[in-house]
């Protein structure tokens, strides 16, 4: 390793955008950039098999299919089964606190005995260079659900979790990201510069050695603990860029797809909490709450306590909570956008008292409340408390009897009466001032939510006066 650390770190050349690219470490001989890539012409019947990485469908999809055909004939040891399941959750630990927490979002500081562990366990999991699977991250989360962004949901749930793997990308349509502080690593140099070799070694030959050794089941050593193991924390990682962005809620941000799901969370080692984690991508924790399943972050504080781990970040709580109240205001928002309030005090017509009672003898049910003119015409048959008394109050100013002169009437009957608005009463003190105020463009205190409807809160209708008006009309 110490040999190794020494490599030059290739150049950077600037972007208007304000990123950086960067030479491969490794040139790809095989991509000419002066060609077209292949990903631009359609496909068809004759160049299908161009559009196919088969490299990456041999690994993820027929040696998986060759081991799973080979268990007919390998018998699966107990200890074998029990080390697998170590070995899977080990690798499992290489992607998500290594490769995403530490290395893609720099979450938190890792010792190098910490950081070279978690590169071998890793490249155990066979998903690519920690300096690869980051860049390409770093892209997803800048450029999520866009043409950049190489795994995007919006292309289909099935090419978000296996497509883009199994079908050639165009690497200059994936977003640009700087990776600056990965190629200062020399652990992720290193790994990059010699990731076939560790592939081969982490992810068949020292699990095969573990129960060969141990308890002398080579090939079922390699079939699961190898080949299987391989297979299922690959589709586990995969779930994170499919599952995460389709099922489950959106606590905090609904503008892109990723969800929060305790399903995800159990697949993916804690990483299905996903809304939370896109909009807070430098916190250490996936999952906020002490009772959410998150292994990766008790596992990232236990080092911490070992004095493997430091600096683990988390965002401000004061932050998180509003993000979690805005993201509520805004459902509320989406329901109450749906609910009939009653017509906006600013669009009903002005009415004078002497129309109002003339309106009131000639047969409609008028009833003046606060200055606000209600049709109860259609209700008065379904008045709880009986015809006689909402008859009465027809063609006066009730404003007394229906806030606790005759009866206190329940916020229900306050929203209730709001839909019967049909004018404004000239004269009617403070509702007619705003009124006024509203037609002169003056400014007056009011709350309006995000699809621009105010905001009336339990106990704040027009209707609803803090002491009972007297009325000289009043019966």
């Amino acid at each position: 390793m110490a040999s190794t650390t020494s490599a030059s770190v290739p150049s950077a050349s600037a972007f208007p955008d304000g990123t950086t690219e960067y030479t491969p470490l490794r040139k790809n001989t095989t991509l000419d950039p002066k060609k077209p890539h292949i990903t631009e012409q359609p496909m068809t019947l004759k160049n299908w098999y161009k559009h196919i990485d088969w490299l990456n469908v041999t690994f993820i999809l027929v040696v998986p299919a060759l081991g799973l055909v080979s268990t007919y004939w390998v018998p699966l040891n107990l200890y074998t089964a029990i080390w697998s399941f170590i070995y899977y959750f080990w690798t499992g630990l290489g992607i998500t606190a290594g490769y995403h927490r530490l290395w893609a979002h720099r979450s938190y500081n890792a010792t190098l005995a910490l950081r070279i562990w978690l590169a071998a366990m890793g490249a155990g999991a066979v998903e690519g260079s920690a300096r690869w699977w980051s860049r390409g991250h770093r892209a997803h989360h800048r450029y999520t659900d866009t043409e950049k962004d190489p795994y995007s949901v919006r292309k289909g749930l099935l090419y978000s979790h296996i497509g883009w793997m199994v079908m050639k990308q165009n690497p200059k349509r994936i977003g640009r990201t700087d990776i600056t502080d990965l190629n200062e690593d020399p652990v992720v140099v290193w790994q990059h510069l010699h990731f076939l070799s560790c592939v081969i070694t982490m992810g068949l030959v020292f699990p095969t050695m573990v129960a060969g050794l141990g308890w002398n089941d080579w090939i079922g050593g390699f079939v699961y603990a190898g080949i299987l193991r391989i297979f299922v924390v690959q589709q586990a990682t995969f779930c994170v860029n499919s599952l995460a962005h389709w099922l489950g809620d959106q606590p905090f941000d609904d503008r892109n797809s990723p969800r929060d799901h305790v399903i995800t969370a159990f697949v993916t080692l804690g990483e299905g909490y996903h809304n939370f984690h896109h909009e807070f991508p430098s916190d250490y924790r996936n999952a906020i709450r002490w009772w959410q399943y998150d292994p990766t972050k008790w596992s990232i504080w236990v080092w911490k306590q070992l004095g493997l781990a430091s600096d683990l970040k988390t965002f401000r709580q004061n932050e998180i909570d509003k993000g979690r109240l805005q993201q509520m205001q805004k459902k509320l928002d989406q329901q109450r956008v749906k609910l009939d309030w009653g017509v906006p005090l600013e669009q009903l017509p002005v009415i004078d008292w002497d129309d109002f009672r003339e309106q009131a003898k000639g047969g409609r049910g008028l009833v003046a409340i606060a200055g606000i003119i209600h049709d109860v015409t259609d209700f008065i048959k379904e008045h709880p408390g009986g015809k006689a008394l909402i008859n009465s109050a027809i063609g006066k100013d009730a404003t007394a009897i229906f806030n606790g002169g005759v009866y206190l009437h329940s916020n229900a009957a306050h929203n209730l009466l709001s839909t019967m608005r049909v004018g404004i009463l000239r004269g009617g003190c403070e509702v007619e001032i705003w009124k006024r105020a509203q037609m002169e463009n003056k400014d007056v205190s009011y709350v309006n939510d995000s699809a621009g409807q105010r905001i009336i809160r339990s106990g704040h209708q027009p209707t609803k006066v803090p002491m009972p008006v007297a009325s000289a009309d009043a019966a």
